[in-house]
């Protein structure tokens, strides 16, 4: 059965069957064959077989068929190993199906033309394989005895080009550039590298000699594959009749004589990639001389990427730190800037993040008829993410609480909107506490949070709110809050705060706990809630020491001055 092979634009190494008579190739889906190429007419062309022999005829299409680089009108005939090109696509035709079948992967081809080809099998036998050279050791094990001088005048040329590179798009095509100087009968050179992250091989520089061979060129996976895997750099004297690289396209199609391969090894001992030049002079092969240079040169280059690549993280990382920074000022504008003046009462907040970005939440937010809402929340989890989370509760919190008169219908409200929203498993804990000024009470709706700690003006501490508690926000949209009241007499406050406060360690992973907290808070010398809050901070330092904060914190703090 004839078939067409992909070998340039979508799905390069695809076998599309050519059973029917007539097959049409198009961009519409009905076609036999889709090509989605906006280019394509949506009927470009069609193949005919008649009496055992096949034709390719134009449809009338807008940027034409070609064949063999030459633009049809009409039907052509076509034969094996014919090119069929239409636009930026091209095929090959073939009889019978390949022998053999070469899967390219895409994602691994980049700006620069290249693509890695697995290879579906390796033939033994007869390698013309000449030398290899172990240089997994570094340069230490590496010699240079033949034309010493020259190999050293090269040598230093290529390191004080490297010396001034920095980033990885000046630093791969310097170590072409070098190569092609010491090596005159090279015809192309390519360097592939590991990404880091996914490890997938990545053609990322391509030099050819002369300008009318530089197309899209295929690399093979086994060559880099093997070599990257044993740490060797290698020299085939003959490549196009080496038997273990006969599956390779890119040797095949160029005609390649002789190739030289060779890792890019770095301090650690990973590999890097693999830097390989390759030629298609007969008379003028790479020698183990050659081979000895290129892996000397490789050393070099491999620490020229590895110092690249980690200039690129460090870039990265600036620029990410600057972001965050941002972010954290961002963050910080969701929160109040002062706390608010209210006559015959005193407040003091503090918020302080693990990390730049965090999930902590505290606001007031004036309500109808004088009254004042003192809000508190934890979100579930850390850094960016929970940052959004918390930036979506501040602006939906005051909406529910300007909303809705009654407070604990303000926090059913609340609840509803983050059960409806698709948060992945993520909730709330909030505390809601409505202060009357007038009346001198306060109205305590408490969503899964710790209960605030209540200090009378003679020094006694106890929660309050007693058990009226709900869920936290965001686990049952049918949840229901209850609602307490208590009366601030002179001198009374009320604290607020996250876990990060009794969660707080210290270096011998001892948790700060809520009992210190209230014995702190009992200190009878401590006199208005700016005393009490700054007490309340302070020996939370002292116990932690040099112990780094692990989780974010937020302490917000109001009551009635004394004797008012």
């Amino acid at each position: 059965m004839a078939v067409l092979r992909a070998v340039k634009g979508m799905n390069p190494g695809q076998l599309y069957s050519l059973k029917e008579d007539c097959t049409i190739l198009g961009r519409h889906p009905d076609c036999d064959i889709v090509l989605e190429v906006g280019a394509v007419s949506r009927q470009h062309a069609q193949i005919v077989k008649e009496g055992g022999r096949f034709f390719v005829e134009d449809l009338r299409s807008r940027n034409g068929t070609f064949v063999n680089n030459v633009q049809i009108s009409g039907r052509k005939a076509i034969d094996e190993n014919d090119h069929l090109k239409i636009c930026d696509l091209e095929f090959v035709f073939h009889h019978g199906t390949p022998a053999t079948q070469q899967t390219i992967a895409q994602d691994e081809s980049t700006e620069t033309g290249a693509m890695l080809v697995d290879d579906d099998r390796e033939t033994p036998g007869s390698s013309t394989i000449m030398s290899k050279l172990d240089v997994s050791t570094g340069r230490e094990g590496l010699r240079l005895t033949v034309n010493a001088e020259a190999k050293l005048k090269a040598i230093l040329e290529i390191s004080q080009n490297l010396g001034r590179a920095v980033g990885l798009a000046e630093v791969l095509p310097k170590v072409l550039d070098s190569l092609f100087k010491i090596f005159i009968q090279a015809d192309r050179g390519f360097i592939v590298l590991k990404d880091p992250k996914s490890g997938r091989l990545i053609p990322k520089a391509i030099k050819h000699r002369r300008e009318e061979a530089a197309e899209q060129i295929r690399i093979s996976r086994t060559i880099v594959n093997g070599v990257m895997a044993a740490k060797q750099a290698i020299l085939s004297a003959d490549a196009a009749t080496d038997s273990r690289f006969e599956m390779a396209e890119s040797i095949v199609d160029f005609q390649i004589h002789s190739m030289m391969c060779a890792p890019l090894i770095a301090s650690n001992g990973d590999v890097l990639g693999v830097l390989q030049i390759d030629t298609t002079e007969q008379r003028h092969r790479f020698n183990n001389d050659d081979l000895d240079m290129l892996a000397s040169v490789a050393c070099q280059a491999a620490t020229a990427v590895e110092n690249a690549q980690l200039h690129e993280v460090a870039l990265q990382e600036e620029v990410l730190q600057h972001e965050l920074e941002l972010a954290h000022k961002v963050q910080r504008g969701f929160l109040p800037s002062d706390p608010p003046e209210i006559q015959g009462y005193e407040f003091f907040d503090f918020y302080k993040p693990a990390r730049q970005l965090g999930g902590d939440y505290f606001d007031y937010v004036v309500l109808p008829g004088g009254r004042l809402a003192i809000v508190l929340g934890d979100v579930s989890g850390k850094g960016v993410s929970a940052a959004l989370f918390m930036a979506k509760l501040s602006s939906e919190a005051r909406y529910c609480l300007v909303s809705e008169a009654d407070p604990t219908a303000a926090v059913e409200r609340l609840n509803k909107t983050f059960c409806q929203a698709n948060w992945e498993d993520r909730f709330i804990t909030f505390m809601l506490n409505v202060l009357d000024p007038g009346k001198h009470e306060v109205t305590i709706v408490n969503a899964g949070h710790m209960p605030p700690l209540w200090r009378h003006a003679s020094g006694e501490v106890e929660p309050a709110g007693g058990d009226e508690g709900g869920l936290p926000l965001g686990v049952y949209d049918e949840g229901e809050y209850d609602a307490s009241t208590l009366q601030l007499q002179p001198g009374d406050s009320l604290t607020l705060y996250s876990d990060g406060i009794p969660d707080a360690m210290n270096e011998a992973e001892e948790f700060y706990g809520e009992q210190r907290l209230i014995a702190q808070m009992r200190r009878p010398e401590l006199n208005g809630v700016d005393s009490l809050g700054r007490s309340i901070l302070d020996d939370v330092d002292r116990f932690a020491g040099a112990r780094k904060q692990t989780d974010d914190m937020c302490l917000t703090l109001f009551g009635r001055v004394g004797n008012s």
